[in-house]
């Protein structure tokens, strides 16, 4: 929890606009309101009519922020940072949203998302669009993370690293380094024989004098070297030199990871690794057949595994009361680790590409991507909740077509997935290659 705190403090305090910080505050607050809510739908705390007014506040309200409030400070920010459009900002910033506005409603022509008798202003359809975005999002990530978590955990795809092979390529380095220094004396000592010469402060100026320059040359000049040749050399070496670096440091970090695979620590990660990469399995081809066969479940998975366990051991088990508890920690997990992993993943973004003027637009941009990530998240992890707890909810949400967003979830998870193996496999695969090439 103090992470998700820590990291709501870091992105605010990095602008000084005032209503970024707001904005961005707010997002996160009803953001994580929603999780609560839905913890609270399985605890059964508060009333029922006051959990519906509760959800039905926090989806306005994040609504609103996502669909105007966001949109329009974004287009607000970015046309401030322009001189030439500084006198019409505010025109310019409500011609942006406006554009957002269309491409936003044209985004749920081409998807069967909710019925059509609702109207343009309810929250079906503004819910509707946010969640096509946001499972989009989700699916992406979720399919990265499923390939790429097995691939840094398990050791089986560490590299053998040696400490001969370390000390080979840091003696290469520093005879690149030795090199570079070399030839950048000879670079200054012939600046400073040119100089003693005469050759650089007191050159001939004007017409005569660019005659007088090259039709005459100074004794000994044939001598000094050729000093842009040299600096091709130098930048060549220093290119060299942080690849060198690079594929240093990597290997350092590789015999780390190695060293560490040994310790208690990393067996249980590497069992972990092993785990997941079963799982990733098994979700690309239950992904597969949900696509192939256009199914979505109809009971959540932990009722469903618990009556197979039940009815194959052949024990008497509360299914319901069980799956009551054993739902309330598997959906508490995924909201944790949804959330730090959402955090942690804008938080490298952020330090990556944020400058003084750029940090408004980013900040706010952060908050959108985060408040229609948890907007959906509410829509996949209904799925995940017993029936009787998930009622409140679909009556919040409104006709919406739940099935599609599943399917939708199902299918840019499968090629998230499959993109990320053949990417990590040519990464793994090259990165032999780079080493013994260097």
């Amino acid at each position: 929890m103090s992470f998700l705190i820590d990291s709501g403090i870091m992105f605010t305090s990095q602008v000084r606009q005032y209503v970024v910080q707001v904005i961005f505050s707010v997002t996160f607050a009803f953001s994580c309101t929603m999780f609560e809510l839905i913890i609270f739908e399985i605890l059964g705390v508060l009333n029922s009519s006051s959990r519906y007014f509760h959800w039905k506040l926090n989806l306005c309200v994040i609504l609103l922020i996502l669909v105007f409030m966001v949109p329009f400070y974004i287009g607000y920010f970015v046309v401030s940072n322009i001189r030439l459009l500084h006198r019409q900002k505010l025109l310019f910033a409500c011609v942006l949203w406006l554009t957002f506005m269309y491409f936003f409603w044209k985004l749920g022509d081409p998807f069967p998302i909710l019925s059509p008798k609702h109207g343009i202003l309810s929250i079906e359809q503004l819910i509707s669009r946010v969640g096509v975005i946001g499972v989009t999002l989700m699916a992406l990530l979720s399919g990265f993370g499923a390939v790429n978590c097995p691939y840094t955990y398990m050791s089986y795809f560490l590299r053998n690293v040696t400490d001969a092979d370390i000390l080979a390529l840091e003696r290469r380095l520093l005879q690149t380094m030795d090199m570079i220094v070399s030839k950048k004396k000879r670079i200054a000592v012939a600046h400073r024989t040119m100089f003693q010469r005469g050759e650089v402060h007191n050159k001939p100026t004007g017409f005569w004098g660019m005659i007088k320059s090259v039709t005459t040359s100074v004794p000994g000049s044939e001598s000094l070297p050729d000093l842009s040749l040299i600096q091709q050399e130098v930048d060549a070496l220093e290119e060299l030199s942080r690849q060198l670096f690079l594929e240093t440091a990597d290997l350092h970090a590789t015999k780390e990871r190695i060293e560490y695979s040994k310790t208690f620590q990393g067996k249980y990660f590497n069992f972990m690794g092993y785990f997941f990469s079963i799982y990733c399995v098994w979700k690309i081809f239950m992904a597969t057949i949900n696509i192939v066969f256009d199914r979505v479940g109809k009971t959540d998975p932990v009722t469903r595994g618990i009556e197979i366990t039940v009815n194959y051991l052949g024990i008497q088990f509360d299914v319901k009361f069980w799956s009551q508890h054993i739902s309330f920690i598997l959906v508490g997990i995924i909201i944790v680790t949804s959330i730090r992993g959402l955090l942690i993943t804008l938080t490298k973004f952020f330090y990556a590409i944020s400058s003084s003027k750029s940090s408004n637009v980013i900040v706010l941009l952060l908050a959108q991507i985060m408040g229609m990530y948890f907007v959906s998240s509410v829509l996949l992890i209904r799925m995940s909740m017993p029936p009787e707890y998930r009622t409140i909810i679909t009556e919040v949400l409104g006709e919406l077509q739940f099935n599609f967003y599943h399917r939708w979830f199902d299918v840019i998870f499968l090629v998230s997935a499959l993109s990320s193996i053949l990417f990590l496999y040519l990464a793994h695969k090259q990165a032999p290659e780079k080493h013994m090439a260097l």
